[in-house]
């Protein structure tokens, strides 16, 4: 939220300067992202009078000025402005002085051969409006020579971060509250005027959605002109990031920014029958001040008249309905609106707005008579009018909630000693009225106090934050015990062991749109949320891959030629007993260029499924796996392409891994191009050592003696996996065979139609003694033996 120090000021009586405010506003608890200073973008402009004004000698549109810049020596200036006349007053933006609005560095020029000594300046030059049609006017009083900053009383501009729990200020009003309560200044508390009603309401009033809306009270004003608002008014506005429309779009966007209170005004004109907060009907729609249609739906709480719905309850104003110029009779609403149902309404809609930014987060249900006023006001003063009685429908929910609290509970939750009387003055301050017996009544529009904790709170951070002092937690003697348990020590093994592979490491939402989530959800029940951020953050993961897939496409659109990236996480899915299932899990993606051109490659090479399983086999070797008895098997998940993907199993039923090149549909759902290779290793199902703590590596202790290498060359059926003859050949004696692996596959002439030759290495390693002959033959007969149950026979 952004607003000024002249206007914070309206409601605070204080000398601190911006830096002192800003520290304040820190300390208890509103952190400030930042402070713009105007006065330095207005560096170099000066009030200025024009003594003379004549026609450019090259140029028609064009007049040659000579102004009075207040130091005894006139300046000559070009100017295009057709309101630049001798006589008036102006800005003037000296040579070096650089344009706000378009970074533009003033220098002195020749213009169609005339020098020219800077420029006049527009508003919307300046950024103080859109005003573009001639050069700024001001008062015959202006003092010429003084720098306009400090004539147009440029004030520092704070941006301060609004935590979603302070609704309450979510306006300058609130925040001068909360800075007098920290000895920062006096607040001034706004006077309600009183407003006399002229006629009776022509409209009827009325809420249909007691739930969506509980309380509706509007009044009509006849007889006003629609002008421009004041100047005190637009530049408080432009400071907050407003940008001025007409007076009473102002007025309300000013009362929507001062005390934290959106209201909207409807030109009477426009309206047919009564004005009624209802349900929309599935299908209704309204074109918005945005100028964008949106289609509505029964969940969604509007605002309409007999011709069909003008408003987005609480979100945004319809464009037909608004004021204009030409507005000479106006409806005034002011509302209390479901802060469930605005957040639910903005999401499905995709629209956000500041009003829909603070009626979810909750507005004070007892301010709508006031804010009503206040708004009547300032219309009747700065566009006239006469104003109606006000039509009241529903009830607020302004039942105050009382707060037993023990002021001792400051010491013992904040840690930190607050006098009573402080405590009781802090309270006070902030409008919460405390009994003699420390009963506590908290203001409608504090909806964040639920306990004696928040008002710990309170006192705390008013009192400021600052004054806490860090303590250590207490620590027995003696070195602390390892805490990891085996998943965390799992898990820190196979993030070295990635990123050591070349592997980036990547975080990625938890959540994904409903399609995505179904497309890797392979018919489990997912985890929906009930009040999701957004609709493409609605679904709980059911994998890592989606995620993983959208990085990489976001790298690919920025010009990365690949991606390796991997992620360790969570994967969500509903339980039977309705409870959240959580399965750790490692997912990586690889895309784009393996190898880049080159002279020796030619063209740049992609990953295949290959790629896949060597890391899928490499991360299972370091998280401790027996990656030796996995079996290589199929149905990988229709996500995958089915003949190029596979799984690797403990058994035919427990799955550890997955990986292959991802379907041309996963592809197409998630719109990156491909080909895209990816793996999902699932840490729960790695199976634990007997005794706890995983299974580890034993320490390197080398071999005495030299191993004995021995080659076998099998015909087996043409379908046979390979992988399936490699584990029969190791398992012939898993004393002395420490390695196997396959050197050549031939099929062709001089093999049988139906077979193929595959050649294994096999690896034997003596223990105590060197191998005999006896023992090798015995060893290569029960390898050949292990093979033919395979359907596999020594080749002659």
């Amino acid at each position: 939220m952004k607003f000024s120090l002249e206007w914070l000021k309206y409601f605070l009586e204080t000398e601190a300067s911006a830096a002192d405010i800003a520290a304040a506003l820190n300390r208890i608890g509103h952190e400030v992202e930042r402070i713009e200073d105007p006065a330095q973008r207005l560096a170099g402009f000066r009030v200025a009078k024009v003594l003379t004004a004549a026609p450019h000698p090259d140029a028609d549109k064009l007049q040659v000025l000579t102004v009075d810049t207040g130091d005894g020596n006139p300046l000559q200036v070009v100017c295009g402005a057709p309101n630049a006349r001798a006589g008036m007053k102006g800005v003037l933006g000296l040579p070096g002085a650089v344009v706000p609005a378009n970074g533009m560095e003033l220098r002195k020029s020749a213009i169609r051969g005339v020098e020219s000594n800077g420029m006049m300046c527009s508003v919307r030059e300046l950024e103080l409006g859109d005003e573009h049609d001639g050069i700024i006017e001001l008062p015959e009083d202006a003092p010429v020579g003084t720098s306009f900053a400090e004539y147009h009383d440029a004030s520092p501009v704070f941006d301060v971060a609004i935590t979603p729990n302070r609704p309450d200020c979510m306006g300058v009003y609130g925040i001068a509250r909360d800075l007098a309560a920290a000895g920062v200044g006096t607040f001034k508390p706004i006077e309600i005027p009183a407003i006399e009603p002229s006629f009776a309401c022509p409209v009827e009033i009325r809420t249909d959605d007691p739930e969506g809306c509980p309380a509706f009270y509007g009044r009509t004003i006849r007889g006003v002109s629609n002008g421009s608002s004041p100047e005190w008014m637009q530049r408080r506005l432009i400071a907050a990031g407003q940008r001025p429309i007409s007076a009473i779009v102002d007025i309300t966007n000013y009362v929507m920014l001062a005390f934290g209170r959106p209201a909207h005004a409807y030109d009477l004109a426009k309206l047919t029958g009564p004005v009624v907060a209802r349900r929309a009907r599935n299908g209704e729609q309204v074109e918005a001040l945005n100028e964008k249609t949106y289609t509505l739906d029964e969940t969604m709480t509007v605002i309409a008249d007999d011709a069909g719905v003008h408003d987005v309850a609480g979100i945004m104003g319809g464009e037909h309905s608004g004021v204009t110029e030409a507005t000479t009779d106006v409806l005034l609403e002011i509302a209390y609106f479901d802060p469930e149902r605005i957040g639910v309404t903005g999401r499905k809609l995709g629209l956000a707005s500041d009003a829909r930014t603070r009626f979810e987060r909750g507005v004070d249900p007892a301010f709508l008579d006031d804010g009503l006023a206040l708004l009547t006001s300032l219309i009747q003063r700065i566009c006239g009018g006469e104003a109606s009685e006000v039509v009241r429908a529903g009830q607020p929910p302004v039942e105050p909630k009382v707060v037993a609290f023990d002021p001792t509970l400051t010491r013992d939750l904040g840690g930190i000693d607050v006098a009573e009387d402080e405590q009781r003055r802090i309270l006070t301050a902030l409008e919460f009225g405390v009994g003699s017996d420390w009963q506590v009544t908290c203001p409608p529009r504090r909806h964040d106090i639920e306990g004696p904790a928040d008002l710990v709170e309170e006192v705390v951070r008013i009192h400021g934050l600052d004054n806490v002092a860090s303590v250590a937690l207490p620590r027995a003697d003696g070195v602390a015990k390892p805490t990891a348990t085996p998943l965390q020590q799992t898990e820190r093994k196979l993030r070295r062991a990635a990123a050591a592979r070349g592997l980036n490491e990547a975080v990625t939402w938890s959540f994904l749109p409903a399609a995505e989530a179904e497309h890797f959800g392979d018919g489990a029940q997912l985890w929906a949320l009930d009040n999701p951020i957004s609709e493409d953050m609605k679904v709980m993961r059911p994998s890592l891959l989606p995620g993983l897939v959208m990085a990489a496409r976001r790298n690919a659109n920025r010009g990365a030629d690949a991606s390796r990236l991997f992620e360790i996480g969570r994967r969500y899915f509903r339980a039977a007993d309705g409870s959240s299932d959580e399965k750790p899990t490692l997912g990586f993606v690889l895309a784009g260029e393996r190898t880049p051109r080159g002279w020796a490659n030619g063209k740049a090479q992609g990953f295949d499924a290959y790629d896949a399983k060597a890391e899928v086999t490499a991360l299972l070797e370091a998280a401790g796996a027996p990656v030796a008895n996995l079996m290589v098997m199929g149905e990988a998940g229709e996500q995958f392409h089915p003949g190029q993907s596979a799984t690797l199993r403990l058994g035919p039923k427990t799955v550890l891994a997955r990986f292959g090149a991802l379907h041309l549909n996963t592809l197409k759902a998630l719109d990156i191009d491909g080909p895209v290779v990816a793996g999902e290793i699932f840490l729960d199902s790695i199976p634990a050592k007997r005794g706890g703590g995983g299974f580890a590596r034993a320490a390197y202790a080398p071999p005495a003696l030299q191993a004995v290498t021995r080659d076998f060359a099998f015909l087996v059926p043409a379908g046979l996996a390979a992988g399936d003859l490699v584990k029969a050949v190791r398992g012939a004696d898993k004393k002395s065979i420490v390695d196997a692996r396959v050197f050549d596959v031939f099929a062709g002439q001089g093999v049988p139609e139906g077979k193929k030759s595959v050649a294994v290495e096999v690896i034997l390693q003596p223990g105590e003694k060197t191998f005999t002959d006896e023992e090798i033959k015995a060893i290569s007969d029960s390898i050949v033996a292990s093979a033919a149950k395979q359907g596999a026979e020594l080749r002659g």
